[in-house]
């Protein structure tokens, strides 16, 4: 389970998350031309990564583990015209996924993870990840100042994280883009550091039950 738990979330996805910007990330959307064919989009929010994806022609699957958010983003299709799957899901169970995928879309997930549950997640994405498939991941930095928000992501647990099997093609600096707050000054202008991570699955693995 992520570090802050299901509540949290829950309470968090009662109002709207400052993580919810009505538009997908800029990150992502930079290294769009770069994604071809099938993608999951684990830990989709109410959709906007997915969506942007699906109005692209590609065949997405999104995910998430509460219901509140994959109504929204079932809800946002249907009102777009798009075509696009979502799933009440674990992450923390994608070898029950029955497909293999082209890419993998991590937006804000990693970074909730604790230590035994982040290998775990990394595991499970081997599952579902074609050989020589890409995830790209975005997660709070380490060189964020504070405590606010997730827990912060080195460089060093980046690379270990993803040292067997995979192959990291780049990691670098990017934000994390939330909508403005007159109360909660945490983060400045332009969101939270963040890193930016392409990585490439060289073998697969297929866990067994």
């Amino acid at each position: 389970m992520p570090i802050h738990g299901r509540s949290s979330f829950e309470n968090l996805y009662a109002g709207r998350p400052r993580w919810e910007i009505d538009r997908p990330q800029r990150a992502i959307i930079d290294v769009a031309d770069r994604i071809t064919g099938s993608i999951l989009d684990a830990g989709c929010g109410t959709g906007e990564n997915a969506l942007f994806f699906a109005e692209r022609g590609c065949k997405v699957t999104g995910i998430d583990f509460l219901a509140e958010p994959i109504q929204l983003a079932k809800r946002k299709a249907t009102e777009r015209g798009l075509t696009a799957e979502f799933l009440v899901m674990d992450a923390l169970a994608l070898k029950k996924l029955p497909e293999l995928f082209d890419n993998v879309i991590d937006s804000g997930l990693f970074h909730v993870f604790g230590d035994d549950d982040r290998r775990r997640y990394v595991e499970e994405l081997a599952t579902v990840l074609k050989p020589g498939g890409r995830l790209y991941l975005l997660c709070f930095s380490d060189e964020e100042p504070g405590v606010q928000g997730p827990r912060r992501v080195s460089q060093q647990e980046l690379r270990e994280s993803f040292a067997h099997g995979w192959t990291i093609e780049r990691i670098e600096p990017a934000r994390y883009e939330v909508r403005p707050d007159p109360n909660d000054e945490s983060f400045k202008q332009g969101g939270p550091k963040a890193w930016f991570v392409a990585v490439s699955r060289t073998t697969h693995l297929r866990l067994v039950n």
